[in-house]
Formats: structure tokens, sequence, C-alpha cells
């Protein structure tokens, strides 16, 4: 992997003058620590001259900075990433290819501070028990964006239905992002930019477990069609659980996802992108031991047997020019899940249906967003506000009663404003607002929220930077989390803060980065699983402090390195089932990868370790687990300017580690491959 893949950390609470300057001088000396062990290698960096004096500049006036270090999502204006005062993540689509990855989900598995989380292969999940994106040990606090615009709904969102083969590179800005971008920006924002131009090609691929690829991209003069498919034949043992007289195997079958869009860019100013997703799995749990030998003859025999379904829509028109962008969205998803349940709990029922499991729901939004720059003496003052209405509807099956129909609907508004000022050569500080509120929900269970953010820069070289950033965040309750609940008054916003000290050094082949974080979020909103279509919301508490470090190299004998550590604490306190600070997730985290190129080979080994691991369920006390260890290799060969072949194998190890952090133990696949074949034309 390139320089472009990076790290970043935050830090500290109540930060006073002299704690302050003894934080600076500790990342000066961390900052000496890393390099100091990798001046040898460095010297053999091939070096680039990022001399633009340029430290801002216009969506229309993009400079030609060499390691793809251009960012927009932290600030909302292009920057380069070192004159940033946030921790940054940059994943490009040259990143994306040598990784491996499938979809947008997998592409992210293996960021330094991002704990990964599935249920199986191609990242499937449950319907409405999503994976989630954990930055720094927190669950419910990452805004997922396609070019800016959300497309979470009602907190859910399928990362792994976006093709990896249409991201043109991904943004992550850690820590609080809610006065730029409002609700669920607690933890970091991830920005994935989808490509406006791509080479006619078609990819075609097969590998074991049943797997099976079909990529199709056609275009010409600003118009991309584009069609994906990944499917997985099945996956067995997926989970294994307890029940009264015996155990249950959980297998996963006939896994798809699969994704048509269409974008067309009118000019350099103007683009549209519409987009067509579609995720299904089968989910098999059968008994797979009896403790009574009078029931041996059960094994084997479904214990339920269900299918999950997501089908969304997405459409969206953006606008930008040196000092305007403005976007409407709209998205739409109904998520089903049905299938007959044979026994309870309890071993003896005869092997027929007793009940049906059968849920369906549907979610849109649709809004606007808008925002200008105006450039004033030695600052730039960026406003704007922006409009969400926003729709959720249980639908009725045949099973369901009254009770369970219901239809609500809300409006969320924002204005933010924030003053990027230069103090001098070398100092500039940022600060920003955002007042957020909701109206039109029934019953008068609106909420508001005011947020702040203050971020300051120190530049000790064109290539060097020093930085505090302090923000404070919220995610407002879902409408589903409302009036779902039993005592919904009792569901307040989630507030947060994030406390920050980084340093940068970014230069055309090489990076260095590190981060010291605290973070303190109030009333965290959890969910808790109670039975099919039953969850209880609860308000509860999050603590996290930490460090990250990262480097990134790419030198001019063809390998490029990169490695990064984490070392964090998280912790939670439920007011109501744990009046203690029990664990989450894990410690320590360490990712890298090692790549190749040259001529018409490519290889690439990546990999990512959690450590000090625990499961933390709902209610009971989290308890230790073995670390997870994800490792890929891809090997690609272009034997002509318009042919490929690529092998991918994922799981080297043959692992059985787990890839969950509650309290179901789901694990990942085992040795996989999946060979490929493109063809340009």
């Amino acid at each position: 992997m390139k320089a472009s893949r990076k790290l970043g950390r935050k830090s500290l609470s109540k930060i006073g003058a002299k704690s302050r300057n003894v934080l600076l001088a500790g990342i000066i000396a961390l900052g000496g620590g890393i390099i100091l062990p990798l001046s040898a290698e460095a010297a053999e960096v091939e070096a680039a001259a990022t001399t633009t004096k340029a430290e801002e500049s216009s969506a229309s006036e993009t400079p030609a900075y060499t390691m793809g270090e251009v960012v927009v999502t932290a600030t909302r204006t292009e920057k380069r990433e070192v004159d940033v005062p946030m921790a940054t993540e940059v994943i490009t689509e040259e990143d994306i290819k040598d990784s491996g990855a499938k979809n947008a989900a997998e592409a992210l598995q293996k960021i330094n501070g991002f704990a990964y989380e599935a249920f199986g292969p191609l990242g499937v999940d449950m319907g409405t028990m999503s994976n989630n994106a954990n930055i720094r040990g927190t669950d419910n606090g990452t805004l997922v964006l396609v070019n800016g615009n959300p497309i979470a709904q009602r907190g859910k969102y399928h990362l792994q239905d976006i093709a990896a083969d249409t991201i043109e590179r991904i943004e992550v800005v850690k820590g609080g992002g809610s006065v730029l971008y409002g609700s669920e920006a607690m933890a970091g924002v991830i920005n994935i930019i989808t490509k406006t131009e791509a080479k006619n090609s078609v990819t075609v691929g097969y590998g074991n477990y049943g797997q099976q690829k079909y990529h199709l991209n056609v275009g010409a003069e600003g118009l991309v069609v584009t069609y994906d498919r990944n499917s997985w034949q099945e996956r067995k043992g997926a989970t294994y659980s307890e029940v009264t007289g015996g155990n249950l195997r959980t297998d996963w079958r006939d896994i798809l996802n699969q994704s048509g869009t269409i974008s067309y860019k009118f000019n350099d100013h103007l683009s549209f992108l519409y987009g067509h997703y579609e995720t299904s799995a089968k989910f098999d749990r059968r008994i797979a031991s009896a403790t009574n030998p009078a029931n041996q003859y059960l094994v084997g025999s479904p214990f339920y047997l269900r299918e999950y379904a997501t089908v969304r829509d997405m459409a969206q028109l953006n606008y930008r020019d040196k000092n305007w962008k403005g976007s409407a969205y709209f998205n739409t998803g109904m998520t089903s899940a049905h299938g007959p349940t044979y026994r309870t709990n309890t071993y003896g029922v005869p092997a027929v249906a007793s009940r049906w499991y059968d849920t369906r729901e549907k979610n849109s939004t649709y809004g606007l967003d808008v925002q200008r720059n105006w450039k004033i003496g030695k600052g730039t003052l960026t406003a704007g506000f922006n409009g969400q209405h926003e729709s959720f509807r249980a639908l009725a099956t045949f099973k369901t009663t009254g009770t369970d129909v219901k239809h609500e609907d809300r409006n969320n508004w924002g204005v933010f404003a924030q003053w990027d000022q230069k103090i001098d050569k070398k100092n500039s500080f940022i600060i920003g607002g955002r007042e957020t509120w909701s109206t039109g929900a029934s019953g008068g269970k609106n909420f508001s929220n005011f947020s702040a953010s203050g971020q300051f820069l120190h530049k000790m070289n064109d290539t060097n930077s020093l930085f505090l950033n302090i923000s404070q965040s919220f995610v407002m309750p879902t409408l589903y989390a409302i009036y779902k609940e039993v005592e919904p008054a009792d569901l307040k916003p989630q507030k947060g803060i994030n406390y920050e000290i980084g340093w940068k050094n970014i230069t055309g082949k090489h990076s260095w980065k590190a981060s010291l974080f605290v973070m303190r979020i109030k009333d965290n909103i959890s969910a808790t699983y109670n039975g099919p279509g039953d969850w209880t919301f609860k308000n509860e508490d999050f603590k996290n402090e930490g460090l990250e470090l990262s480097y990134a190299v790419e030198s001019k004998n063809g390998f490029s390195y990169n490695a990064g550590l984490t070392w964090q604490n998280p912790k939670v306190k439920a007011n109501a089932d744990k009046t203690y600070w029990d664990r989450k997730f894990g410690k320590i985290q360490l990712t890298g990868e090692i790549s190749y190129k040259k001529d018409k080979l490519r290889a690439s080994l990546s990999a990512s370790f959690l450590g000090a691991r625990v499961m933390t369920p709902t209610k009971q006390h989290s308890y230790h687990v073995k670390p997870y260890f994800l490792t890929t290799f891809t090997l690609g060969y272009a034997p002509t300017d318009k042919t490929e072949f690529e092998l991918t194998l994922n799981n080297i190890f043959d692992r059985h580690d787990i890839i969950s952090h509650t309290s179901s133990k789901y694990y990942s696949a085992p040795s996989n491959f999946l060979f490929s074949f493109t063809q340009k034309f």
C-alpha cells in the first residue's frame, strides 16, 4: 500500500496550558522514536518535492500532490493532509485494488483504529442487525457518506454492497465530526468517493466455497454504468451456541451482494449518481449435538431457517465550484427477514414449523445540503445549512398485528459555520459551531443540540505539523429507537467530546503520524436484542483514551510498506444493567502491509491484529477471547495493457477467529481464494 494510508489519534481530557506543553513535547519525542529507527530506510526513499505553497485550494483547482494527499472531508474544503488538524486516513483506488477488497467493508477492515466486525463472508449481515464501522472503540458513532451525502438509514448501513471497483478513494476522519456533518459523526466520518470515470472492462472470478465474482464497467464522455455481483455458496459453522439439551450450529448459504450504478458527469462542477443495491443470504441454525442420548436422533435437524434481504436505492446530484457546494440526495431501503422456527429452546418439540419469523421495514431519507466559502483576509468562512426528511415504516406481514405496523416521520435541520484563520506562516486555527433540531415527530418527540469545535495547527515546515483538536459531537435517537422503546421519553440524544493532539510528517513518498486521544460520551445509545422484533434501547456512558502511531513509505525499488499501532482502553457503563465500567473490543491493534510493483507484476500482503480482546454482552460482564489476526495476500499479473489476472487469498493461516464483539461468537471464514480475470476494451 502507498503512503496515502496512514495513522492518526487523539487526546486529552481537560487540557490545561502546562499539560498541553507536556503533551506537545511528548508527541515530538514519540515522532523521534519512530523516525530514528527508520532513518536508514528513509535515506533510500525517493524524495518528492511537495513544494506547493497553497494550503487551501478550490475544488476546481486541484494541485498535483504526489501521494493522493488532498482531502476534503475533514474541513469541507480541499487541503493537503498535512495541513488538516485532525487524524485522517486516505485509502486510494490503488490501495483498494492492492488489498484484494471486493467491497467497501473489506477495504476498511485493516485500517488502524478500526475494529472489524462481521457475521460471515462478504460482510454478510442479518438485515437490521448490520455490521458496524467501529472507530476508536465505539460502535454507535460513525457517519458514513457517499460523495459527502449520508446513506445510513436509522443508523444502519450496508458497506458490503458498495463494490470496490466503483470507489475512487475513501477518506476517514477520526474523532468528532458533528459540527460539519451533524448526527452520527461521534467517533468519525467515512466518506466513500465514487468514480466519475472508468475504463470499459469486464471481470470474471471464481474461488472455493462456491465464490463467484462478476463486474462490468461501460461508459464514455462522463457516463459510467457498472454492474457488480459477488456470491458465496456456503459457510458452515459460522457460529455455535448452547440451548437447553444440546448445541446449535449456524450456517450461511447463498450469500449474494449485487449492485448496479449509473453516474454522469455533466461538467467539472455537476455530477449525478444513481445506485441500486441488493444483499441477501440464508441463515440456517441446526442441532449440532444433544446432551440427552434419547435426543441424538435430532442431530442435524433444523432449529430454525431464515432468509435475510436488503434492497436499497440511492440517488444524488452534486455541485461543486470554487465557492459553492450543494447536494440533493435520496435514499430508500427495504429490509426483510422470514423463515420457520422448528423448536423452542427445549428439545422434544416435533420437527415441524411451530411458528414463523417474519419482519419487514422500510426506511427513507431525502435532503439538501448547501455550503458557501468566503475568503476574507487571511481567513476563510464556510457556512451552510442542511435539511432532511426521514421516514420509518414497520410494514405488515402475514403474522403481524395492528400494533406492529408503524409509520413515523420527522424533519432534521441544521445550520453550521466554520472560521479558518491563518495567524502567520506557521500557525492557524479553526473554530466552528452547529445547531441541529428536529420537527414533525409525532407526540412531540423532537430534539435539539448545539455542538462546537476548535482546532489549532502549527507548521514546523511544509511537511511537518502539530495539531490540537477538541470537538463536541452528538447522535440523535433514531425514529426506530424512539417508537420501538417501551418508555421512549427516557431516551436522550447521545453527546460526546473528543480531545486529540497529533503530529504528521508527510512528504511525497513517506509519512509518519502520531496521535493521543481521549473520548468521553454521555448517554451513548445502545440496543439490546430481546427476541424477534423486540429491542430495548437505553442510554449508557462510554469512554476511551489511547495512542495511535503509523508509518508508510514507498521506496524506489518497487516496494511499499505501512505499519500502524493503536493502544486504547474503551469502556462502557450502562446505568441500568452495568453500574461499573466494562471493557469493550480490544486494547492493542497492529496493522501492516507490504506491496511490490514491477512492470507487469504486483503483489500485496496485509494484516490486522487485535489483541487484549474482550466480548461484551449487553448485561453480563465482559470476558476475554483470543485475538483476531486477519490476513490477505493478493497477486496480480498483467501480460498486456488490457488484460490482467489476479489471485486473492484470505485468512492465509486458516485461523478460527471470532469477528464479532458482543456475546454471539461469529467466526472468520476458513482459508479461501478467488481467481479473477479482467479484460479492458
